[in-house]
């Protein structure tokens, strides 16, 4: 599968981070370029080598030599073997380094308040980065339908021959009833594969950032997190004295800082993967042993009425209670989605679940052939006409049994239908987050400013609020308030101070 931009739920707009998040996020992605430079490698040969061969049909179309530019297309087709080799090898190693860092990377997280004072802070859009889309699609698509009819009740044939063997006349029509029978009780085994694959590698930079702007600090909170998150070097705001020394004391290059996440830009990713495998198996089948077996009396009687009145078999109930019809269908359906900055809709598609016909096997004119052996007579008599019309009878009840039996049973497993995610769903997920691109407010950060507290910063803005006087006025708060009022919680904020300190 494709890369996807590493994030962390904890890295939010306003919040203070750690550098240890920030540091996980960046080694994934440095360990993830190797990976896009080796794809985005392939990509180009399998293109060029696309273009190479139709520009060599095209000269051959126009009777333009184009031996030289064959052997460089074959140059270029050694070069996409070599690429595609050395692309799974670093995607390998590259996974290798990436699932432990992946590993540290949890959905829930806890963090102290942010010092930011939410309610005069605003948030700007501003178009600072630029709009990029980078696609690849392959798709393989294949649908195979396999049916076959097998005659496979060759001894229940056989068993109700010998069964109807009693009633006279039915020798001579021994074959017929054993052909009906085993078109009967047949058997069908319908594997239609429908096999599809689709993967879709999509990744976007957007032009808009967020910037906190104009960004206002709250003192307080800002001084309760420093000593929440650096105990060993807190700030004592009951001694003026330790203020006043703090704010003259020079920032050094390793003291302590917050770290305040002030704006961002963003990108976007969308990856997925569907595979969709269809298999549908059906069993039709009247199992004569265990029907005759358990009411062979029943079936002795109404067998001599059947015939007597031209008919064959017994009524409906009994070839119900023998009938039974095994219809399964095994869909599996392999869907994989990773959508970063977006969440795009997703919709199930019906699988209808069918059998695509019901095979006879048997030839209808030896059917034909059989009951004109049967009612043929050198003499005809009442008594043979009426055995003839019997015969004729039966052949039809015969031929109306088994087309009833199997149509009767397959009406059911025509209205059944499975929903299931497809290629189709995969399309539509994609077209409605190629929608919210264009659209905007979307995107996961990939770019990360960050606004640096340091102690002093915050004693100056406390003494500014608390004890202001013109020395700590010009010193400044290290907010864009750009007034004492601002931070005393007075004003709104100067919302025409420069951005560009959020960005720093």
């Amino acid at each position: 599968m494709p890369t996807t931009i590493p994030y962390d739920p904890s890295l939010v707009l306003g919040n203070i981070v750690t550098l240890e998040k920030l540091t996980n996020i960046e080694q994934i992605s440095q360990a993830e370029a190797p990976v896009n430079a080796a794809e985005d490698e392939l990509n180009s040969l399998i293109a060029m080598k696309r273009s190479l061969d139709m520009t060599i049909q095209d000269m051959l179309n126009m009777n333009i030599d184009a031996d030289q530019l064959v052997q460089e297309s074959v140059k270029v087709g050694q070069s996409i073997q070599q690429a595609a080799i050395n692309y799974a090898q670093v995607k390998l190693a590259a996974e290798q380094k990436i699932q432990p860092l992946r590993a540290k990377i949890a959905m829930i997280n806890s963090s102290v308040e942010s010092p930011m004072d939410y309610n005069k802070s605003q948030i700007k859009k501003m178009p600072l980065a630029a709009d990029s889309l980078k696609m690849n699609c392959q798709y393989f698509g294949f649908d195979k339908n396999e049916q076959s009819s097998d005659a496979h009740a060759s001894t229940i044939a056989g068993f109700v021959s010998d069964s109807l063997s009693l009633f006279g006349g039915y020798e001579s029509g021994t074959g017929t009833v054993k052909s009906s029978v085993q078109q009967q009780v047949s058997s069908q085994h319908q594997n239609h594969s429908i096999a599809g694959t689709l993967v879709i590698s999509i990744n976007c930079t957007h032009k808009d950032a967020l910037l906190l702007a104009p960004y206002i600090l709250d003192v307080d909170k800002a001084i309760r997190v420093w000593n929440q998150e650096f105990p060993k070097d807190q700030l004592n705001v009951m001694s003026i004295a330790s203020i006043i020394e703090t704010m003259m004391a020079k920032d050094s290059q390793g003291e302590n800082k917050l770290q305040l996440l002030s704006g961002a830009t963003f990108g976007s990713c969308f990856v997925g993967m569907v595979h969709v495998l269809n298999t549908t198996e059906t069993d039709s089948s009247q199992r004569m042993y265990s029907v005759a077996e358990s009411i062979q009396g029943q079936f002795e009687v109404g067998g001599w009425w059947a015939h007597e009145t031209g008919g064959f078999g017994v009524d409906s109930s009994f070839s119900n209670d023998a009938k039974n019809l095994l219809s399964t269908q095994n869909v599996t359906s392999h869907c994989t989605l990773t959508v970063m900055g977006s969440i795009p809709s997703i919709k199930a598609n019906s699988v209808d679940m069918f059998v695509k016909e019901f095979n006879m096997n048997d030839d209808p004119l030896k059917g034909v052939q059989t009951l004109q052996g049967a009612t043929t007579d050198e003499m005809n008599t009442i008594s043979s006409s009426a055995e003839a019309a019997r015969t004729g009878q039966q052949m039809i009840a015969m031929k109306s049994a088994g087309i009833t039996s199997a149509l009767s049973a397959l009406s059911d497993s025509d209205k059944k239908s499975n929903q299931i995610l497809d290629t189709n769903s995969m399309m539509d997920a994609m077209q409605d987050y190629i929608n919210k691109c264009l659209a905007g407010n979307i995107g996961v950060p990939i770019n990360y400013y960050l606004k640096p507290i340091t102690k002093s910063e915050l004693a100056g803005a406390w003494l500014k609020k608390y004890h202001p006087n013109k020395m700590n006025n010009a010193l400044g708060s290290g907010d864009d308030s750009g007034d004492s009022s601002s931070s005393s919680g007075a004003g709104s904020g100067d919302s025409s101070s420069d951005a560009s300190s959020s960005g720093s």
